[in-house]
């Protein structure tokens, strides 16, 4: 196997391995991430939280604790996505 092979494998794998946690947070009832949200902030998770990964409350927590490093984007689906699990609670 050339390293060239492990690394794009190990790059797969992590890459399935974020999509089941962002998965596993969207049919959270505490904490749900809009489909939006998956698709703004993988990055920023893979960028800033990667040690994190597959830990679902691990990852959450990091991305919280690098919010002021978060693209724009990110920021503003996870900030949107908040307020409205917020909202939701505050209604029942």
């Amino acid at each position: 196997m050339t390293a060239s092979f492990s690394k794009t494998i190990r790059q797969a794998g992590l890459v399935a391995a974020f999509a089941v946690s962002f998965a596993a947070l969207s049919s959270s009832p505490s904490f749900a991430f809009s489909a939006e949200a998956q698709q703004m902030c993988t990055g920023d998770a893979f960028r800033l939280c990667s040690s994190e990964i597959p830990n679902i409350p691990a990852i959450t927590a990091c991305m919280y604790k690098h919010r002021a490093e978060l693209s724009a984007g990110c920021r503003t689906v996870m900030d949107h996505d908040v307020a409205a699990q917020q909202s939701k609670v505050a209604t029942k």
